[in-house]
């Protein structure tokens, strides 16, 4: 099975061996196939209809999928496939809007996380209930400096870490991070690149 799954997530796989692997029992090994970069569209579409929600989410999550199929996996009952198409970065910005205001938290924190996300949604979603939304803002590298400030005092220390390891957070904020009483929050700022040496 273990050969089944590297061969089908190996970006030089040949279409013909992926196409073989698209069919098999294991969901895992479809799944992987859906996500590989060098699956065909046509394979692709096909997959889009499977009965596993993780093959459809890897579909979803597959920078090749084409825009007419992310539009229809964006309607999928199963929330790891709207999530999927939420964090692709093919995704247009009407459908990124649209599953801003998905019900399921998988969801709204892939649009959170999709670099191309507009600054307008990405401060709307800064103040959802939902913890895992805001820190897929805090990781967003497009997150305004303005926003990150207003994260870095979020009740939650994964927010606050996500802030601490966002390249653009700046040297002030880091400094203020790097005494932080979580320790997740002080290893993010110990990663980021712009942290200060001393």
């Amino acid at each position: 099975m273990t050969d089944k799954v590297e061969i089908a997530e190996n970006p030089n796989t040949p279409v013909g061996l992926l196409t073989k692997l698209a069919t098999d029992k294991s969901w895992d090994v479809r799944r992987r196939v859906a996500a590989n970069p060098n699956t065909p569209v046509e394979l692709l579409t096909e997959l889009a209809t499977d009965e596993d929600e993780s093959v459809r989410g890897g579909v979803a999550k597959n920078p090749n999928t084409p825009v007419e199929l992310l539009i229809k996996l964006a309607t999928d009952e199963d929330a790891v496939a709207r999530g999927g198409v939420a964090r692709n970065p093919n995704t247009p910005i009407e459908l990124l809007i649209k599953l801003a205001t998905d019900e399921h938290v998988y969801v709204r924190s892939g649009v959170a996380r999709n670099p191309n996300t507009p600054v307008e949604l990405l401060i709307k979603l800064a103040t959802d209930e939902d913890a895992d939304v805001r820190s897929g803002v805090a990781r967003n590298p497009n997150t305004p400096v303005g926003l990150l400030t207003k994260l870095a005092t979020d009740k939650w220390w994964d927010v606050r870490g996500r802030v601490a390891a966002n390249p653009n957070t700046p040297v002030e904020l880091l400094t203020k991070l790097a005494t932080d009483e979580h320790g997740y929050v002080r290893h993010g700022v110990a990663e980021n690149p712009n942290a200060p040496k001393k």
